[in-house]
């Protein structure tokens, strides 16, 4: 009997969602670059299965039934494009290629065109999860050629992750691009997450004094709370972690984080939509200063910068709850910049994005899988075209409740030299945001003096734009309008 899918690329995610797709009673071939990794695979974990093994692009053609379906593991860029060509001269018109990888989107939507021309129907599918989603149910987000869902879909919908109500965490996003593009904001949030949580713990250690099981206990306490979720779940377990000689292995982790592109990827789209995606940004930007350890510690010695513990005015009971606030509400304000940005992007491309369901689509099996994502999806099913999150009467009631809380931790962490590029981001967007009155009216001023770019007026209609010779002696002729 020929096969249901073909999988090429047998890395941890290559190798793991084939067997997921295993245990889920389809029947997969597998196929590597190098024949040594197959053999390896077939012989060690995929032993005694129903998984077979293909050795050349032909062979695995061969073994599929059709419509052929065969998802790509690999690495983003031109290696997909290598298979793409590698694949035609086997493929027939109807053929299906599933682009499993982190594709940046504007490869997805020329791969897409490029094929339909050739009568073969892309998928780009952001698959996030990690080995252990991979392998037990993964969150995904498949966009691209929609005439490809209806046999994609049973495979895809079967192996992902499940809310508790039994929704799968897998459904078709959009045309084009939008799959992946819904995937790099997911990884941009997953940027945002992670720094916030590293700032938490930052000042919990440096400005409380903590010891690593305090620091833990208080991990566990907060994801019994709205902070409930994945990432939360997994720093309690990373405190609590001895190494061989019983002392914290994490503070023997060189303090220079890396990156792989696909947060600097949605800080360059929030840039070119013009969408304030802030707090992500400073998350990318904060792995980027991290990366300069030996400029840090010059500078750490030039500058005999300490960060100075909190004089405990107050109980630490009392910081660590603020902390908790903080945290909650600046993680608010990530997935509020991240669907801000997605709604621009779909109304560009005309995507037409289901919001609520794209918070579902994050529910389980990702590492941003968090509680309130339920509360996102309601959000905007109440109201779909909810333009900021935390104008939804359940976001907006956390805010402001947590206001009181995130301004004296931030303003404490400046105090005391703690740097907080996160935390203070957040709340000087929500701030900016929430500001009626804003002094961009002197920077429009200064452009219209030095450039005249004109201005529009709290007098006139929006649309109407003035000039002003300022200096007397620069003339009435204004600039060509743009807007950034």
């Amino acid at each position: 009997m020929q096969a249901d899918i073909g999988v090429i690329g047998l890395a941890v995610m290559g190798q793991n969602l084939i067997l997921n797709m295993n245990g889920h009673g389809f029947k997969v071939v597998a196929y590597n670059r190098t024949a040594e990794k197959t053999e390896a695979f077939i012989n060690g974990v995929a032993k005694n299965t129903h998984i077979s093994a293909a050795y050349s692009l032909a062979d695995l053609t061969a073994k599929l039934s059709h419509p052929r379906k065969i998802m790509l593991m690999v690495r983003a860029g031109s290696v997909v494009d290598d298979y793409i060509e590698q694949l035609l001269p086997y493929l027939e018109a109807g053929d299906i290629i599933i682009d499993g990888g982190n594709a940046n989107y504007p490869d997805t939507n020329r791969r897409v065109a490029y094929l339909a021309k050739k009568g073969i129907l892309f998928v780009g599918a952001g698959v996030s999860g990690g080995e252990e989603g991979a392998r037990n149910g993964p969150s995904i987000m498949p966009g691209g050629n929609e005439a490809a869902w209806p046999y994609v879909k049973p495979i895809l919908q079967a192996i992902a992750a499940k809310t508790k109500d039994g929704e799968p965490c897998c459904d078709w996003v959009g045309k084009d691009g939008a799959g992946h593009f819904v995937k790099m904001v997911h990884n941009g949030i997953e940027y945002g997450d992670m720094q916030l949580i590293a700032e938490a713990y930052h000042f919990l250690k440096a400005a409380l004094g903590l010891d690593h099981h305090t620091m833990q206990q208080v991990f566990q306490d907060w994801n019994q709370t709205e902070l409930n979720s994945y990432l939360i779940e997994i720093t309690a377990d990373i405190l609590g972690f001895k190494d061989s000689d019983n002392s914290p292995l994490l503070e023997k982790i060189l303090d220079t984080a890396g990156q792989k592109g696909t947060g600097k990827w949605t800080g360059i789209n929030a840039l070119d939509f013009g969408i304030p995606l802030t707090l992500i940004t400073e998350a990318v930007f904060a792995r980027c200063v991290s990366a300069l350890k030996q400029q840090r510690l010059e500078a750490s010695a030039a500058f005999r910068q300490q960060i100075r513990p909190i004089d405990q005015q107050g109980s630490t009971d009392q910081w660590v709850a603020d902390l908790r606030q903080a945290l909650l509400a600046s993680k608010i304000i990530s997935y509020a910049q991240g669907f801000m940005l997605m709604r621009e992007a779909s109304d560009a491309f005309d995507w037409q994005l289901n919001y609520g369901n794209t918070a579902l689509l994050w529910r389980e099996g990702c590492i941003i899988r968090s509680a309130f994502l339920g509360n996102i999806r309601d959000a905007y099913a109440a109201r779909p075209d909810l333009l900021f999150l935390g104008l939804d009467p359940y976001f907006k009631n956390i805010l402001l409740q947590c206001l009181p809380a995130w301004r004296r931790v931030v303003a404490k962490a400046i105090e005391i030299g703690l740097p907080m590029p996160c935390m203070a981001s957040a709340l000087t967007f929500l701030d900016g945001y929430t500001n009626a009155q804003l002094p961009a009216n002197l920077l429009q001023a200064q452009r219209d003096y030095f450039g005249a770019h004109t201005y529009e007026r709290i007098d006139a209609p929006r649309g109407q734009f003035f000039h002003t010779n300022w200096t007397g002696q620069g003339g009435d002729t204004a600039s060509g309008v743009y807007d950034v």
